[in-house]
């Protein structure tokens, strides 16, 4: 989908995902010493925000404006300060060195874009920095439940490991995660690295 498509989405709906952070987020991050954090793909904020809330100075960019529309205005409502920035992640380059954590959840591109979305944001970790990403994992189709159904936009613990290179991993795996609803769990493909 391109980002008038996304637009069109997030217009369709108060708010299109839960206000709260995805869990993999919470659990995983609610520990780190805030420092700066930059969200990529942000949607429409619900990560950005907790991490705001946790006392990041938080970056967030996705390329809908409509999506970060809604997520300047629940920032304003909530006190938080945000930077909101709309951008194109395929062609987008983050601060080298600039952030402490970087995050990045169900961004799903094709796979000649994913590796150089990958390499950039590893590049934009300082030292000591963490690179986090969750997204619907290769047998969620077959397995688990929504998400895409093209298997070339979808991870592995495998290829996202490989393509942080320059990082030193120290978790990669499938997680599930209940939906609402649903029949069975969704299968994502969880991985958090490091630079040392």
């Amino acid at each position: 989908m391109d980002s008038t498509e996304w637009d069109q989405r997030y217009q369709q709906a108060e708010w299109v995902w839960s206000l709260a952070p995805n869990r993999f987020v919470a659990e995983q991050l609610a520990d780190l010493s805030p420092g700066r954090a930059l969200d990529l793909a942000c949607g429409e904020g619900r990560n950005a925000l907790w991490l705001a809330r946790q006392g990041w100075r938080v970056t967030a960019v996705d390329f809908s404006e409509v999506a970060l529309g809604k997520g300047r205005e629940r920032a304003a409502k909530d006190g938080l300060e945000l930077d909101w920035l709309a951008a194109d992640l395929t062609t987008y380059v983050p601060e080298p060195g600039g952030f402490d954590l970087v995050l990045i959840a169900y961004l799903h591109l094709s796979p000649h874009d994913t590796p150089n979305v990958l390499r950039r944001a590893a590049a934009a970790l300082a030292p000591g920095g963490t690179f986090f990403i969750v997204g619907h994992d290769a047998t969620n189709p077959a397995e688990g439940f929504g998400g895409p159904q093209d298997p070339s936009v979808l991870y592995t613990p495998d290829t996202i490991a490989a393509s942080l290179t320059a990082l030193r991993v120290e978790r990669a795996e499938r997680v599930t995660r209940p939906v609402e609803g649903a029949p069975r769990p969704a299968i994502d493909t969880l991985v958090i690295a490091h630079r040392d």
